[in-house]
């Protein structure tokens, strides 16, 4: 494997146009694919994905040059 430890991700229901394929295994690096696309355009797909999946940022921290803190999302409640 060529990522160190994939991490581990909740996955949501998706839409039903929508499909996760796995870059590692069966459970492992989750990409959302188009549901209507021919076995051979999904084969096609994930093996240049599964090629170039050092260059996808799996978390937040994973991309360079931006901070996480500018991409972390907080709500502040005001109390009664």
């Amino acid at each position: 494997s060529l990522i160190e430890e994939p991490p581990e991700l909740e996955l949501k229901e998706l839409p039903s146009h929508l499909e996760y394929a796995f870059l590692e295994d069966t459970d492992k690096l989750p990409v959302i694919i188009a549901k209507d696309l021919k076995d051979v355009e999904k084969e096609a797909l994930i093996k240049v994905l599964k090629s170039h999946k050092r260059a996808i940022a799996w978390k937040i921290s994973d991309i360079k040059g931006i901070d996480p803190r500018f991409c972390t999302h907080k709500i502040l409640m005001e109390e009664d």
